[in-house]
């Protein structure tokens, strides 16, 4: 048993890099620039580049200062190994990429981030098959599944409008019908929620968000939670086919996906995130709390058509929020009355910042269908519930009394 199977994890993720024995006893794994590293012996720079031999051969593929956020993540989510990209955009398009090709299909949350929706439209013209599902139920999803069927992918919370999927009655579907499922965990990290509890296959995390937390740094990351019987997935290449069979899927994302694609993390972004997670719980547990009580102060207020947080008992899934996660996020959604102008509203705040991440320190907010779900189209929008006066909150840990002050005096306009 590990150091860290004994420990909580606050503790475990605080000294992940210190217990993997770092060079001179520091207490964070260095930043390591170099891309290229040298081998006394030719014959092992070989043994590396074909898998035979541990080692780091080029700066694409590896890094130890990643690597070392790598083996952090893996810790944090439960799982076997995790890839580590610039974005947590690259994690799910070099996945998709590396595990799917002409004539698959995949079932997908119709209530997506904008970007992921407009990324697996882009499949579509490389000839794989979209279905937009609701995955609040895990019976439409049933409905939704092919012969060709290869994936499911869901995220935890949607954005912006916060639907909670049936996580784990879509698990329980992926596993008796051999089907990959793919967990997006950014909008609950890995502290408020662990998806191979549910029988995840994979697991995404966007470290730009909560997981970073002070909006310095872009990355993404993939983790395998060996779960998924790899020996039975018809798209993975002879080629990777060696070793041990549960990593065979990582294997494959990190040489088709990784390497080929190359988006990769950069070690000096690998640092910022690394040292940022270490404070995770305490950041986003405040973070939620704070959420909550914006929520039902926004609840209550007249000028405020609707609230979506997953932590009121008014939303639709509340009690399969409780039931999953430690606590509901950090991600809410207000609608404003007709009679607010929503970029006046949004100019009259004072301490909430106008900006398009989540999971900072800060509050963010901005105007949904006028910015990151532009491009989809009013009819799009509208069926995803996102109307034009929706602004969508990303909560951070400022003093409550301050954040109700902001919106009280905001919404006076």
């Amino acid at each position: 048993m590990t150091t860290s199977d004994k420990q909580g994890f606050i503790t475990a993720n605080l000294h992940a890099d210190r217990n993997a024995k770092p060079e001179h006893g520091v207490l964070h794994k260095p930043v390591h620039t170099s891309v290229a590293f040298s081998y006394d012996d030719a014959r092992d720079l070989a043994a590396v580049f074909q898998g035979k031999k541990s080692g780091f051969n080029y700066g694409r593929q590896q890094n130890p200062t990643v690597n070392a956020l790598q083996d952090r993540v893996t810790q944090m989510e439960g799982g076997i190994a995790s890839t580590a990209f610039a974005t947590g955009m690259a994690a799910i398009g070099s996945a998709m990429f590396a595990l799917l090709k002409h004539g698959d299909h995949i079932i997908s949350s119709a209530f997506l981030f904008g970007n992921t929706n407009s990324l697996f439209n882009s499949f579509k013209k490389f000839g794989v098959e979209v279905s937009f599902v609701d995955t609040t139920s895990a019976e439409v999803v049933a409905a939704a599944i092919q012969p060709n069927t290869r994936l499911v992918f869901t995220e935890t919370i949607a954005n912006p409008v916060t639907q909670v999927a049936d996580l784990k009655g879509i698990g329980e579907l992926c596993s008796k019908h051999g089907i990959i499922y793919i967990v997006d965990n950014t909008m609950t990290s890995p502290w408020f929620f662990k998806p191979v509890n549910v029988g995840a296959s994979l697991i995404i995390n966007s470290l730009t968000k909560f997981i970073g937390g002070h909006g310095n740094a872009l990355g993404g990351m993939l983790t395998d939670t060996g779960l998924y019987d790899w020996q039975e997935y018809p798209g993975i290449d002879d080629t990777y086919k060696k070793g041990d069979p549960a990593l065979w899927g990582t294997t494959q994302i990190r040489k088709k996906g990784l390497r080929d694609f190359g988006a990769t993390l950069g070690p000096e972004a690998a640092h910022h995130l690394a040292v940022g997670s270490e404070t995770l719980p305490l950041r986003i547990e405040r973070a939620a709390d704070n959420a909550l009580k914006l929520a039902q102060f926004c609840e209550q207020h007249s000028r405020i058509n609707k609230v979506f947080y997953p932590g009121l008992p008014s939303h639709p899934q509340h009690e399969r929020t409780r039931e999953l996660f430690r606590k509901p996020g950090a991600l809410m959604s207000i609608e404003l009355d007709d009679s607010i102008d929503c970029f006046d509203f949004l100019n009259k705040l004072n301490c909430v910042v106008a900006s398009s991440n989540l999971g900072d320190v800060r509050t963010l907010a901005i105007p949904v269908a006028h910015t990151i779900f532009y491009e989809m189209g009013a009819e799009r929008r509208a069926s995803m519930g996102i109307s034009d006066n929706l602004i969508r909150l990303s909560v951070g840990i400022e003093d409550i009394d301050d954040l109700i002050k902001d919106f009280d005096e905001a919404l006076a306009i």
